[in-house]
């Protein structure tokens, strides 16, 4: 691809809009131009969830798009990307790539990564799951697609929240061969050495 790589990223209404919210921060120093799609209930999820509003998320990215855009370049196969992110990704957003059955930008823009072959990480944000959501899981994996459940990685002590959650985002930005200081590798000798948590008087 010429020019400046893309990544689209899309948040949903899911719980953990900080994932999407953390990726748009972390990619904006970085040359990758970033379009952001965030459903009407990720919205309402902001509100409970962040001090920010919609407006402020939006502006964290190169180009911002409406959900309900169909014809945004995003929802064209010809427009270029990496491919895409939806962190967090609801069980209806799964639902809907999954079936190929799509009613917002955000899952078209995810079926066309999925249709030309390019990379989708789904941030599924559930728990605990039922058949439905594990066959929707199964099936977007076996159309290409990986399934990334924020789950964090303790073996690098994290001493906070922040940390686990740019880790994690680290992690996901690994897939596209994006590289970030956020992640502390298992057994790196380049890498710091995890700092334990101080224990409390009496432990």
């Amino acid at each position: 691809m010429s020019g400046t790589p893309r990544l689209i990223v899309g948040i949903s209404g899911a719980s953990g809009v900080v994932y999407g919210i953390r990726l748009l921060q972390i990619l904006r120093p970085l040359p990758i131009e970033t379009h952001l799609v965030m459903s009407r209930s990720a919205e309402v999820t902001l509100a409970y969830e962040t001090d920010l509003k919609a407006a402020d998320v939006r502006a964290l990215a190169d180009v911002a798009h409406s959900p309900q855009d169909i014809g945004a370049a995003i929802s064209s196969g010809s427009f270029r990307t990496l491919g895409m992110v939806v962190a967090p990704c609801s069980m209806r957003s799964l639902s809907e790539i999954a079936t190929g059955v799509t009613s917002t930008l955000l899952t078209r823009a995810a079926d066309v990564v999925l249709k030309e072959r390019r990379r989708l990480v789904l941030m599924v944000r559930e728990t605990p799951l039922h058949l439905g959501h594990l066959r929707s899981m199964v099936a977007v994996t076996e159309m290409g697609a990986i399934v990334y459940p924020p789950v964090p990685a303790l073996y690098a002590l994290p001493g906070s929240v922040d940390e686990m959650v740019d880790h994690t985002v680290g992690r996901v930005l690994d897939l596209f061969d994006i590289e970030t200081d956020r992640v502390r590798r298992w057994r790196d000798p380049a890498a710091p050495a995890p700092v334990p948590p101080v224990a409390a008087d009496g432990d």
